[in-house]
């Protein structure tokens, strides 16, 4: 079930937001301000920033680490990292 938001959005039960692109990827470089740059297992290179829960949570993103990119169906070049793997 699909509920609506205050903005008008809507968002899924388990909170992610719909026609979002999950895919996997690896951190070539950090950036200031919390941005990276990471190449996704398709060669493609996305600036991406730390999502809102990995900066509550302290978690550190260093180079070279495994992470998960959220990309927006509108621009394939930003993103948005949800997970780094173990």
């Amino acid at each position: 079930m699909i509920q609506k938001t205050f903005c008008g959005g809507l968002v899924s039960p388990m909170g992610k937001k719909d026609g979002v692109i999950e895919v996997e990827g690896t951190v070539v470089e950090a950036l200031p301000n919390a941005m990276f740059r990471v190449q996704l297992a398709n060669e493609h290179v996305v600036l991406a920033h730390i999502s809102g829960k990995m900066r509550q949570h302290y978690i550190r993103i260093l180079p070279e680490d495994r992470v998960v990119v959220e990309l927006s169906p509108y621009d394939l070049t930003r993103g948005r990292i949800v997970y780094r793997y173990k």
